[in-house]
């Protein structure tokens, strides 16, 4: 025969009389029982027993202080019910152990928020080159050393149970990467969004049930692209230097003005993703590192005369690579030697040559919005639609067509 489980509980308030007690208050505690099998509880509040109605198990009188105390006896009556309907519905076994620890919250593995980072960041790092990047590793790290100092220096802890994050931790948050960590606002929101992704995560697998980010709102704004104008980058091209780092470094960046690759696509490029396209010229015919999206290129003659000029480039024959590329820091060094050179004032990196391409070589040009995206193999347009908000030219030009067009049309009227 099948043993029955028992689903039944009955809770009591009652006065405990605690050791030592001569007179005054006493302290009330609660007492669950099921099967027979008590379990108690103090509820942290107390009652002078004069004031007590251990009939009603509340306490009696219509002062506001007694109807608080039993208002909050009624509140801890109705949790411990939910908890009793919620093994119901479960079909859970229920004993007073039971629904003391559950009352209590220790039946619930204390997660702690480093830790879930940690085990995030394990996770990824298992898995870079097949979905994951380095450098977005890095960032998940940074992330969490500035949350744990965050933690450290505010709530004087290692690490904090994630039930405890809310609103305010966020904000606070905020605030401590722009003032204490000096992050800039670009920066500190990466952050928040590596952030963001742990809570998420939490909220999915329902180790906590509110999302403090629910009416969090940020107000950074992206900062402006700079790019060349034609005359910077013909400058950059006509230049004549003595030095042989700097003609590369000259060549790969002004290749990066008419392709509109970023420096890792530029240092991966082989000479077998350059073949033959739709129109039967020379394309690049890649994906992005970053976001692995399509990114088909026509070349350019500007472009494909500086591939011609290393095709015989031994460095580059030996590992089948377009051209000599060195590493991103010394690039954006030689690079701030080749602006003082070239007498052009703005902070030259190698990243300006893409925003080169989207502006100055296409989008100034009347090449579609939407060509130039899927050249630059970005997945949303909005982020093509930046670079063209900052060209004003391009506003004038085409004010000047309509200018034209109204002309027209009023001589035939």
């Amino acid at each position: 025969m099948s043993k029955i489980m028992c689903t039944n509980y009955s809770l009591l308030f009652y006065l405990k009389k605690p050791k030592g007690y001569l007179a005054g208050p006493k302290p009330i505690y609660m007492r669950i029982t099921v099967s027979g099998i008590p379990k108690e509880i103090s509820t942290n509040r107390e009652c002078d027993p004069s004031r007590w109605n251990s009939k009603a198990n509340r306490a009696s009188g219509t002062k506001e202080e007694i109807k608080k105390l039993n208002l909050y006896l009624d509140a801890l009556d109705h949790k411990v019910m939910n908890i009793h309907l919620e093994l119901l519905k479960n079909g859970a076994e229920i004993t007073s152990d039971i629904l003391k620890q559950k009352f209590l919250g220790k039946d619930k593995n204390r997660r702690k928020l480093i830790d879930q980072f940690s085990d995030h960041n394990k996770k990824m790092e298992a898995l870079l080159g097949n979905g994951f990047k380095e450098n977005t590793l890095k960032g998940y790290k940074t992330t969490s050393t500035h949350i744990r100092q965050y933690i450290e220096r505010e709530y004087n802890t290692s690490d904090i149970d994630i039930r405890h994050i809310d609103h305010a931790f966020v904000v606070g948050l905020e605030f401590y990467l722009r003032s204490i960590a000096n992050c800039s606002p670009v920066t500190t929101a990466k952050y928040i969004k590596n952030f963001r992704k742990i809570i998420n995560l939490c909220l999915a697998h329902r180790w906590i049930t509110e999302n403090p980010f629910l009416l969090y709102k940020t107000k950074v704004k992206a900062k402006e692209k700079e790019f060349l104008t034609r005359a910077e980058l013909d400058r950059i091209e006509k230049k004549e230097f003595r030095i042989d780092r700097l003609n590369h470094v000259r060549d790969i960046f002004v290749f990066c003005c008419y392709t509109g690759l970023s420096y890792i696509d530029v240092k991966q490029l082989r000479n077998s993703d350059i073949a033959k396209g739709v129109d039967n010229k020379l394309w690049i015919l890649t994906s992005r590192a970053k976001t692995e999206i399509n990114s088909n290129i026509p070349l350019l003659p500007d472009a494909l005369a500086i591939i011609n000029k290393y095709s015989d480039y031994p460095p580059c024959v030996a590992k089948g690579l377009a051209l000599p590329v060195l590493s991103n820091q010394k690039m954006n060094s030689y690079l701030k030697e080749i602006a003082d050179l070239c007498e052009i004032t703005k902070e030259l990196t190698f990243h300006k040559a893409r925003h080169t391409f989207a502006t100055t070589i296409t989008l100034s040009n009347n090449v579609p919005i939407e060509t130039v995206s899927k050249m630059l193999g970005h997945s949303n347009i909005k982020t093509t639609q930046h670079y063209a908000k900052l060209l004003d030219t391009r506003v004038g030009s085409d004010m000047d067509i309509l200018d034209q067009k109204l002309q027209a049309a009023r001589a035939t009227s």
